[in-house]
C-alpha cells in the first residue's frame, strides 16, 4: 500500500487547485450554438404552401387587443382559453426563439444572427414567391393588455429588422402580436417558450405588374409638305 506523506498530500492539494484553474480558465461554449438555427431548419418547416390563407390581420389585432381587455368573472385561466387564431396552426411555420431585453421590443445582439438566418431563408428561391406573417407571443405574467401591446412591438420589431436591415421587400411581411391570447404552451403559461415568435407562411406574393397591352399600331404617316417655291 503506498503511503502519502504530508508533503506528498499537499502537492496533490495543489494539483487539483491547478487543475481547477485551468478548467475555469478554458472558453465556455456559447449556449445557444447547440440550438443556433440554420437557413435549411427554417427552408424545411415553411416549404409546404398549399393554399393562400385568409386572415384580416388588422381586424386580428383588434380582436386580441379587445379580448385581452375582458374582465368577464366567467374568463378561464390562461391554459383554458382557446386560441384566438386557431387557422394560424395549419400552416406552415417556423418557432424562433428570438431574445429580447427585458420589457422592450429590443432584440438582442446575440440574436441578429437568427433573424440574418430567417432572412437567408426568405429570400431563397424556394420562399421568394410567398408572403408571411411574424406572430408575437410572451407569457402569461403581468397585465393582459399590456402584454398584447410587448407582443406586437416585438413582431414589429423583427419585421423592421427584416425589411430595414436585411432588405426583405415590405409587401411580403406582415406582423401581429396575440400576446397570451395564443399561448405557444398553454399548459405552462409561464414558461419561457412562450416567448417565441414566429414566422408563418401565408399565401404567395401577389402579381403586382401592369397587364400586358398591344403595342399601339404604328401612326399614320403625315404626308410630306410640298416644297416650297422660290
Amino acid at each position: 500500500m503506498m503511503r502519502l506523506t504530508t508533503r506528498g498530500l499537499r502537492d496533490l492539494g495543489l494539483l487539483g487547485v491547478l487543475g481547477t484553474l485551468v478548467l475555469l480558465a478554458m472558453p465556455l461554449a456559447p449556449a445557444q450554438a447547440q440550438t443556433a438555427i440554420t437557413r435549411d431548419d427554417v427552408i424545411a418547416k415553411l416549404n409546404h404552401y398549399e393554399t393562400d390563407a385568409t386572415i384580416d390581420v388588422p381586424a386580428l389585432r383588434q380582436q386580441v387587443l379587445e379580448r385581452s381587455r375582458s374582465r368577464s368573472k366567467n374568463e378561464p385561466p390562461p391554459q383554458k382559453r382557446p386560441p384566438i387564431a386557431p387557422d394560424l396552426t395549419n400552416l406552415p411555420t417556423f418557432n424562433a426563439d428570438i431574445q429580447f431585453d427585458v420589457d422592450t421590443p429590443i432584440v438582442l445582439p446575440d440574436s441578429y444572427q437568427s433573424v440574418g438566418r430567417i432572412a437567408d431563408a426568405l429570400t431563397h428561391a424556394s420562399l421568394l414567391p410567398y408572403t408571411f406573417l411574424i406572430v408575437g407571443h410572451i407569457e402569461s405574467t403581468g397585465r393582459r393588455e399590456n402584454n398584447v401591446l410587448l407582443s406586437q412591438r416585438r413582431a414589429d420589431a423583427i419585421r423592421d429588422i427584416l425589411v430595414n436591415t436585411f432588405k426583405i421587400t415590405a409587401k411580403r411581411l406582415q406582423s401581429v402580436g396575440l400576446g397570451e391570447e395564443q399561448l405557444l404552451d398553454p399548459a405552462r403559461p409561464n414558461a419561457p417558450v412562450n416567448n417565441q415568435v414566429q414566422i408563418v407562411l401565408v399565401g404567395k406574393v401577389a402579381d403586382t405588374a401592369p397587364p400586358a397591352h398591344p403595342a399601339p399600331a404604328a401612326a399614320a404617316k403625315k404626308p410630306a409638305k410640298p416644297a416650297k417655291r422660290h
